[in-house]
């Protein structure tokens, strides 16, 4: 597993980017850390994809919000220095050309190909995730 020193990009999975919202326990301090000096200097993404999934989240009751999902993702979305990547081309191809034992999950396959077309590390704690780095075809941060 890597650390951030190792890309200039921090690409958050959809659950450490609401644990991080949210300040929970979840997530480690040295790890809250690290996001933060990524996003003082502009280089912390969300994947478009991870909207929706924090909506299914919480359409679900899978995640509880202070607010109203219509609310609480705008607001999330003004944290400085944090940016959405779009989904793009080029993303959506890679995301069904995967190479190695990929990950079954069409939105975690998407986060995965952002990653990688960004050349971004992912901080995760998905286990397939992390399972799917050591094989070598992705940079992960293990949250």
């Amino acid at each position: 597993m890597l650390s951030l020193g190792d890309s200039n990009l921090l690409l958050l999975d959809t659950h450490v980017w609401i644990w991080f919202m949210l300040a929970t326990a979840d997530l480690r301090s040295r790890h809250r850390t690290e996001i933060n000096q990524a996003a003082m200097a502009g280089r912390v993404r969300i994947a478009a994809i991870s909207l929706w999934e924090a909506a299914m989240l919480a359409s679900r009751g899978r995640v509880r919000l202070e607010k109203p999902i219509a609310l609480w993702i705008p607001r999330a979305l003004t944290a400085p220095g944090i940016l959405v990547e779009p989904l793009t081309p080029e993303i959506a191809i890679e995301s069904c050309q995967l190479p190695g034992q990929t990950h079954g999950d069409p939105a975690d396959r998407m986060i995965i190909a952002t990653a990688r077309v960004i050349g971004a590390s992912l901080m995760t704690h998905d286990r397939a995730i992390l399972d799917y780095a050591r094989g070598g075809h992705l940079k992960v941060i293990r949250a």
